[in-house]
């Protein structure tokens, strides 16, 4: 399997220019560039940067000046500070992962999914010769009636951000919020620059625990790492339902690295098969959850990440 050079260590600045109110003092005061110094200082290579399409569209969909140079300061900051960086469409007009957004018909619209490509085409003439940076697509598409729509999606985008942009990064992820497990549900990489990538909350009763946006969830709920598979199982039925609890199946014992090595396996076979590099561009815990329990579950995720040269973004700064 193929690496992604320059992506191994990075971290997410969300609720920047993503997530948030959309106002000027957000957006000069949230994040500034000495954060980038310090991400550099802690030994770092890369940053995430999700963007909603606010940022950058009037309400008639032309482009923002202010917001786009917004984003050229990021660049010229991580190459001030030598580190790379990743442009996220994080919401676009039409979809969003978050469905409080109320964000629909980038599957069903043709005039949204000509929005989309036209965004994309900007920023492959504006920033796709720049050094050190990658694009990706869309976070994190939700269901998996939409993958053969985003197979298309994917490359009619691809094909217009080439025409400006031939060696630039690429990452696309799959359905059910980039589950690893929609990796092979991408059809094949369009050329030498494509990366897959995925992101991982596993377990999610873990990794969730007391999450006010989970409707079922218990706030109150809290639970150890090193809880039993039985308990795991027990905890997310109660919790969040067996329906999305599907990353515990064939767990069993104690989470621990086999555990995400049973995760990856697919993935990682098909990353080789198809050689391209395979990148987690989330993955976190919670600060609910007890501080031991966050480092234990980091070490026993990121020993499989080093195993396999998977690079991989922390959620968030």
């Amino acid at each position: 399997m193929r690496s992604f050079e320059g992506y191994k260590h990075g971290i997410n600045l969300g609720g920047w220019f993503s997530q948030c109110d959309n106002t000027e003092k957000r957006y000069d005061n949230f994040i500034k560039k000495e954060d980038f110094g310090r991400i550099a200082r802690w030994g770092l290579d890369h940053v995430r940067i999700p963007v909603d399409y606010e940022l950058i569209l009037e309400e008639d969909f032309s482009f923002k000046e202010r917001g786009l140079r917004r984003i050229a300061d990021c660049i010229a900051w991580c190459h001030e500070y030598g580190l790379h960086m990743i442009l996220d469409l994080h919401k676009t007009v039409g979809y969003s992962f978050d469905k409080g957004e109320k964000e629909t018909g980038l599957f069903e619209k043709k005039e949204y999914q000509d929005v989309f490509c036209a965004i994309w085409e900007e920023f492959a003439k504006r920033f796709g010769k720049c050094e050190g940076l990658a694009f990706e697509l869309l976070n994190e598409v939700s269901d998996k009636s939409y993958c053969e729509t985003w197979n298309r999606i994917i490359f009619r985008t691809v094909g217009v951000i080439r025409k400006y942009a031939p060696d630039i990064k690429i990452l696309v992820g799959g359905y059910h919020h980039n589950s690893i497990a929609a990796i092979k549900d991408l059809d094949m990489p369009y050329d030498r620059n494509i990366v897959y990538n995925f992101h991982c909350y596993s377990p999610l009763i873990f990794t969730h625990q007391g999450a006010y946006w989970i409707a079922q969830m218990n706030r109150d709920f809290r639970m150890s790492f090193d809880s039993n598979i039985e308990d795991y199982r027990r905890y997310a039925a109660e919790n969040i339902g067996n329906g999305h609890a599907d990353d515990l199946d064939g767990a069993c014992g104690k989470i621990d690295a086999s555990y995400f090595e049973g995760l990856f396996a697919e993935a990682l076979k098909i990353a080789e098969e198809r050689d391209v590099p395979l990148y987690c561009g989330e993955y976190g815990v919670i600060d609910l959850a007890d501080a031991r329990d966050t480092l234990e579950w980091y070490r026993c995720i990121c020993s499989v990440f080093d195993k396999y040269g998977i690079g991989r973004a922390a959620w968030s700064y």
